[in-house]
């Protein structure tokens, strides 16, 4: 019988090869590695790929049992250390196309892939398309014959369109394209790459496997096909990350689910109460039919998190600063993940710069919201406060007109 997720979290990278006896593998910090015969450096020289103690930049003990805790938590044959999510994206995509080639981007993806697109990868001649978040079936008109990635990001970043994940890889496969996913939201327990046809699974652990918002951190767990060419590339690029940082990973996993399940159930009170509000259009939030691809979601994911956005009715900048200004519980932020709550606003014409096929169009500001570990009544009078300073803004310039 298969391990449950919430066991394989706790003892996943906990093999006494790693920990010595002691509950957590130790933290060690090493550059150089020292062998004590040529037979033993030449063992160590072969097997440097094998999380085996070479040189540092090919990892230690404690890597080992991080990339290995990956592993088991994804279902990958393989993990590559980032020091943070940006560089597993670019270098991941890098290790796969060279000049010449073309890859699929979703117009939803986080702006620094965007940004590595529009400015890294054309200046090497690699051409980006990007594609509807919800293009479904049509993604096959877009497939050239120098086609070499498709790059998922599911829900979509800011606005939180959930992607046909399974459809879309297995039209790719049919033309030999590389599958890879932003899988940062799933977190590699709510969403499983593998069971629905990603080849490389992509996280930004800077945020929930962390979890405390004091680490910046990337992985990328591939399937065995791919994860030789991966790891050499990513290696020869330089890719790595401190110990330390890869063991509080480590401890990020054993409260992962718990905190998941916390974070979930109190977005999706939040995201409720706010569906009610009258200065609310709508909210993208996976869990609510309001969000697009909501029905897959229902059928691919297994639980949700504490990030979602909702639109508000009309845009108002003054009014958008006068709720921001004053929260209490809420701080301004460009992360997520962690255990505090966060949120952020991005009226309609940000939009206009941030996608390319996708733009939705909002007639009203988008306000993302990361729902942390504090009590949910609290953070729902945060909020409340927050949208009668708006309204008072809204009120006062509609009498002063």
């Amino acid at each position: 019988m298969a391990e449950g997720k919430k066991t394989t979290l706790v003892t996943a990278g906990r093999n006494k090869k790693w920990t010595n006896g002691v509950v957590n593998p130790p933290v060690q910090r090493a550059s150089t590695i020292v062998f004590n015969s040529v037979a033993e450096k030449n063992h160590a020289a072969a097997n440097r790929t094998n999380k085996t103690l070479f040189y540092g930049r090919r990892g230690t003990t404690t890597h080992f049992a991080f990339q290995e805790a990956m592993n088991e938590v994804e279902g990958g044959a393989g993990c590559a250390l980032y020091p943070c999510g940006t560089a597993a994206i670019s270098n991941t995509i890098l290790s796969f196309v060279e000049t010449g080639d073309h890859i699929l981007m979703v117009d939803t993806c986080y702006e620094p892939t965007r940004d590595f697109c529009n400015k890294m990868l054309a200046k090497l001649g690699v051409e980006t398309t990007y594609f509807d978040p919800m293009i479904g079936e049509e993604i096959r008109s877009l497939i050239k014959p120098n086609t070499k990635l498709l790059f998922l990001e599911s829900p979509g970043s800011i606005t939180m369109e959930v992607q046909d994940v399974p459809l879309l890889s297995s039209i790719a496969h049919q033309h030999d394209i590389i599958v890879v996913l932003d899988n940062t939201w799933g977190a590699g327990v709510n969403f499983s790459p593998f069971d629905h046809g990603v080849d490389i699974s992509v996280q930004a652990a800077t945020k929930y496997i962390v979890g405390h918002s004091d680490v910046m951190l990337g992985t990328a767990v591939s399937i065995e096909k791919y994860w030789p060419q991966l790891r050499e590339q990513s290696y020869l690029m330089g890719q790595c990350v401190s110990p330390d940082d890869a063991y509080l990973g480590l401890r990020g996993l054993r409260t992962l689910d718990v905190r998941l399940r916390q974070h979930a159930e109190s977005s999706i009170k939040v995201a409720e109460w706010l569906a009610t509000r009258p200065e609310v259009d709508h909210v993208r939030h996976p869990g609510l039919p309001s969000c697009p691809g909501h029905e897959i979601f229902k059928r691919d994911f297994t639980g949700g998190n504490g990030l979602f956005s909702f639109v508000l009715k009309t845009t108002c900048p003054k009014a958008t600063t006068a709720l921001l200004d004053g929260m209490k519980h809420f701080s301004m932020g460009y992360s997520w993940g962690g255990f505090e709550s966060l949120i952020l606003a991005n009226e309609p014409n940000s939009f206009n710069s941030l996608r390319t096929v996708a733009n939705p169009h909002f007639e009203g500001t988008l306000i993302r919201l990361h729902i942390g570990l504090e009590d949910v009544n609290d953070l729902i009078a945060d909020l409340e406060s927050g949208l009668a300073r708006y309204n008072s803004v809204i009120l006062e310039q509609a009498v002063t007109a």
